[in-house]
């Protein structure tokens, strides 16, 4: 299973190798694939063989580019994982799917591991599974979905950091139909925390989950990889 983490804008530095510190001595044993993607601000060379992750960079090697990280700044931390397509890159940030999908097809032709999320907003989700899959399937455009490194996270927007989940018979329905379009690795994310992410694990087409603010404290979501552990011995 994968079991990663999106720190989002949380831990300075000094706080995310205290972070990664704890998670490579909780990983030690472990089967799971973990990856952790920190602040953009916190990135550095850690001593760790779990993956480490960018949460987003622009797809060019270097250049003018204000506030943006490019391709050499990931390659000084060799980062061959980036996350794309995150809701709130969509929604907050305001990234195209015309964008999202160039910025696929630059990290793909990089060899990056690329953790790619879909997800629909509530009043998609109110209005009927025809038009969930319909505005899911928008989000596939111009993304290459038999590549080799591609991972697809599937995260409700309006589970995200709500509290709110769907079912456990809701997450194998749409994985079940989100598989239909793709064969890769797909995780579940929205709303996971240490009490349900057993029973998300085991739901069928779910292949690891991407945690939220839960992942924020080590203690958390190392219990979260034991929780994989468990199920996987």
């Amino acid at each position: 299973m994968i079991i990663a983490a999106n720190l989002k804008t949380n831990l300075t530095r000094s706080a995310t190798h205290q972070y990664i510190d704890t998670i490579t001595k909780c990983i030690q044993n472990t089967a799971q694939e973990v990856v952790v993607f920190p602040a953009i601000a916190s990135l550095d060379c850690f001593d760790t063989k779990l993956t480490i992750g960018a949460q987003n960079a622009y797809p060019v090697e270097k250049g003018a580019f204000t506030g943006e990280i490019g391709l050499e700044h990931l390659e000084e931390f060799n980062i061959k994982t980036i996350l794309i397509g995150h809701s709130e890159r969509r929604h907050i940030l305001g990234e195209s799917q015309e964008f999202i999908a160039k910025k696929f097809d630059y990290f793909k032709a990089q060899g990056f591991q690329i953790i790619y999320c879909v997800g629909e907003p509530l009043e998609i989700r109110d209005s009927s599974k025809e038009a969930v899959l319909a505005y899911l399937y928008k989000q596939y455009e111009g993304i290459d979905t038999a590549y080799e490194n591609l991972i697809i996270a599937y995260e409700p927007v309006w589970a995200i950091g709500t509290g709110k989940i769907p079912t456990l018979e809701d997450i194998q329905d749409i994985h079940a139909e989100l598989k239909k379009k793709s064969q890769a690795p797909l995780l579940y994310g929205g709303s996971v925390k240490v009490n349900n992410v057993k029973d998300i694990l085991q739901v069928k087409n779910v292949d690891g989950v991407l945690v939220g603010s839960a992942a924020l404290y080590a203690e958390h979501f190392c219990s979260m990889i034991q929780a994989a552990d468990a199920l996987t011995l």
